[in-house]
C-alpha cells in the first residue's frame, strides 16, 4: 500500500524498483510541486509489473509504502475457540526479528520465537526449515532425473522465491520449462499441516489455521496464486505475515521477548538440518541442493558439505563441481536485475544451438536472498545482510545433521505418508505449475 500523505518523493523506492530489481512498477509522475510517486502510467499497482518483492517498502524511509498488515486477522483466529492455530517460521526470520528488541544483528533466536508463539496461543509450532529439507529431497530428485536420465530440460531453475516466480511468469515465460515444479518450503509445510499432521494428531483439518511468518511480502500473494495452493482440500496456508508484523505482535502481546526461555518446536513438522537453515541466504538453496544431489547421484555423501562457490553477496556467482566424473555448472543470482544476465546466457546458448552454460540455477528476488527480504526489519544494507547470513551459517556449521536426506523426520514422512520422492502423493501435495502471464512492458 502507498500512502501519498507520508511520501517525501525521495525516489528510493523508484531506484530500487527500476535499477536494482529491473521491474519498473513505480515511477515519478508530473513535475515540480506536482511531482508524486505512483505505479507507472498511474494505473493500479495490482495491474502494474509489480512482483510484490517488497523492496520498495524495505527502502522507504517514511513508511509511505507498507505491506498489508494482517496481524489483526491472526489475533482474531487465536481468540477463536474453534480454531486450531499453528505457525511456522522461515529461516531468515530467526536472525532478523531480534533487531526489533535490541539484539545484535544475526542473533539466532529460534528457541525464543517458538516460546513466544506458544504464549500467543498457537497450538503447534512448526519450522519452515523442515519444508526446506523436504524441498531439497524433491528438487534433488528432479535434478537427478533431468541430469542423468534426460527427463526435462536443463538448467533446472529453483522456484522457492515467489517474487522470482511472478517475475518469470510476467517477463520470461519461455523459461517455464526450466522451472522446478517444487512448491516453496512454507507451502509444503502448509499442505502437510492439514494432511499428514492432521491425520497423525486426529485433528479436523478444517479447524487448522496455518500462519506463516516470513521475511517476504510476496508470500502474501503466493498462498492464493493457484489451485495447487489448496492441495490439502483447504487453503494450505491461511495467512502469511512479515517479520515486521510478527515483531509488532510480540510487542502487542506483552511478552518479555528478551528474557523468555527457549523452547523446542513440534518435531513432526519442525525438525530440520543445517541445509534447511541456509535456505534463507543467497546461495543457500543451491548449496543445500548440491549436498543431497551429490548423494543421490553417487550414493555417498560429499566429502565436504560446504560449497563456498555459492556464498557471498556477488550479484551473480558462477562455478562448477565434479560429481561422479561429471562437471556440473551452476549459477546463483540474487536481486532481479542480476537475474537477467543469467537468463540472457541461457537464451543465447539455446539460439546458437550450444550446450547449456549451466545445469542448475538458483534465483532469489531480493538482494542477499531472504535475509534481505522485503518484509524484514527496515534499513537493509549489505552489512546487515551479511550479519544475518552469518547467523544462519553459524547454525548450519554447528548442526550435527547438515544434509536434508539425513533428517529422520523427513524419512519418517516418506515412510508413513508420501511413499517416495516424486511419488503421486508427493506430486499432488508438494508440486505446482506455472503460466505465462499477459506481457508487461518495462
Amino acid at each position: 500500500m502507498l500512502d501519498s500523505r507520508k511520501c517525501i518523493t525521495c525516489g528510493r523506492c523508484i531506484q530500487v524498483c527500476q535499477q536494482d530489481q529491473n521491474v519498473w512498477a513505480l515511477s515519478f509522475l508530473n513535475r515540480g510541486f506536482e511531482t508524486r510517486i505512483a505505479a507507472a502510467g498511474d494505473i493500479a499497482l495490482a495491474n502494474s509489473p509489480c512482483v510484490r518483492c517488497g523492496q520498495c517498502s524495505a527502502h522507504c524511509p517514511t513508511g509511505a509504502i507498507v505491506e498489508y498488515d494482517e496481524s489483526v486477522k491472526v489475533w482474531e483466529k487465536l481468540e477463536d475457540p474453534n480454531a486450531f492455530c499453528v505457525a511456522q517460521i522461515a529461516p531468515a526470520v530467526r536472525v532478523a526479528v531480534g533487531e526489533a528488541f535490541g539484539f545484535p544483528v544475526g542473533a539466532n533466536l529460534t528457541g525464543k520465537i517458538y516460546a513466544a508463539l506458544r504464549r500467543m496461543g498457537f497450538k503447534a509450532v512448526f519450522d519452515t526449515n523442515f519444508g526446506a529439507d523436504l524441498t531439497i529431497i524433491e528438487e534433488a530428485t528432479e535434478f537427478k532425473s533431468r541430469l542423468m536420465e534426460g527427463k526435462g530440460v536443463l538448467p533446472l531453475i529453483t522456484t522457492c522465491c515467489p517474487g522470482w516466480v511472478d517475475f518469470m511468469e510476467k517477463f520470461h515465460g519461455d523459461m517455464i520449462p526450466h522451472f522446478s515444479s517444487c512448491k516453496s518450503p512454507h507451502a509444503m509445510v502448509g499442505a502437510l499441516s492439514k494432511t499428514y499432521y492432521a491425520e497423525k494428531q486426529k485433528i479436523d483439518p478444517a479447524k487448522i489455521y496455518m500462519v506463516s511468518i516470513m521475511p517476504c511480502t510476496a508470500k502474501k500473494a503466493e498462498i492464493i496464486r493457484s489451485k495447487e495452493m489448496s492441495s490439502s482440500g483447504y487453503q494450505d496456508v491461511d495467512v502469511s505475515i512479515t517479520t515486521r508484523e510478527f515483531a509488532r505482535m510480540i510487542k502487542q502481546s506483552g511478552i518479555d521477548f528478551v528474557t523468555i526461555p527457549d523452547e523446542p518446536c513440534d518435531h513432526i513438522l519442525g525438525m530440520y538440518t543445517g541445509a534447511g537453515t541456509i535456505f534463507g541466504v543467497t546461495g543457500g538453496v543451491m548449496e543445500a541442493a548440491l549436498r543431497t544431489a551429490y548423494f543421490y547421484i553417487t550414493g555417498a555423501d560429499a566429502p565436504k558439505v560446504e560449497f563456498k562457490v555459492t556464498r557471498g553477496l556477488t550479484g551473480v556467482k558462477e562455478g562448477s563441481i565434479e560429481v561422479a566424473g561429471k562437471t556440473i555448472r551452476i549459477a546463483v543470482a540474487h536481486g532481479l536485475a542480476n537475474v537477467e544476465q543469467v537468463i540472457d546466457k541461457i537464451r543465447a546458448a539455446k539460439a546458437a544451438g550450444e550446450e547449456t552454460p549451466y545445469h542448475f540455477v538458483e534465483v532469489m528476488a531480493c538482494p542477499g536472498g531472504c535475509v534481505g527480504g522485503g518484509g524484514q526489519p527496515y534499513g537493509a544494507t549489505n552489512e546487515l545482510r551479511t550479519g544475518r547470513a552469518a547467523g544462519l551459517y553459524r547454525e548450519d556449521h554447528g548442526d550435527q545433521l547438515r544434509c536434508s536426506h539425513h533428517n529422520p523426520y523427513i524419512k519418517q514422512l516418506y515412510d508413513e505418508f508420501l511413499g517416495a520422492p516424486a511419488s503421486h502423493k508427493a506430486e499432488q501435495l508438494l508440486h505446482t505449475g506455472y503460466q505465462v502471464l499477459p506481457e508487461y512492458k518495462r
